[in-house]
């Protein structure tokens, strides 16, 4: 079987339409399963929130909790993607939201009397971290 051909034509050039990247308000940071439960890390996080990143720093480095020290690097951290990925100014930006959520739990024994076991639950936590460049 012979074939067809068909005539050339000359073909539409076809321009994609560029869509613009939504503007980005926020950059955020999550920490997981960090070994501090969640009730001792809403205490410091109840400090902290809504403050600039710079005086929150600053307050966590003089507290005396453990908590402090996996919040603040959490806090570091959605600093330092708001300053890279998003472009904001280090001096404008401050804690819009501070979630502290529960994460796994452990499931532990502690030996009791009598070869009895009792059960201890050890509790981790989430942190969510947004901040934002004030206006």
């Amino acid at each position: 079987m012979a074939r067809i051909k068909k005539p050339k034509t000359t073909e539409k050039v076809e321009t994609k339409e560029v869509k613009e990247k939504p503007v980005v308000t926020e950059a955020r940071a999550i920490s997981r399963s960090v070994g501090v439960t969640p009730r001792k890390m809403r205490l410091v996080a109840d400090l902290v929130r809504g403050k600039k990143v710079s005086d929150a720093i600053a307050l966590l480095l003089n507290i005396n909790k453990a908590a402090s020290v996996p919040l603040r690097k959490t806090i570091e951290s959605a600093a330092a993607n708001a300053i890279n990925n998003h472009g904001f100014k280090e001096e404008g930006l401050y804690i819009s939201e501070l979630q502290i959520n529960d994460s796994i739990k452990l499931k532990r024994y502690r030996p009791r009397a009598k070869g009895g076991a009792a059960g201890v639950t050890k509790r981790t936590s989430t942190i969510i971290v947004k901040v934002k460049e004030s206006v």
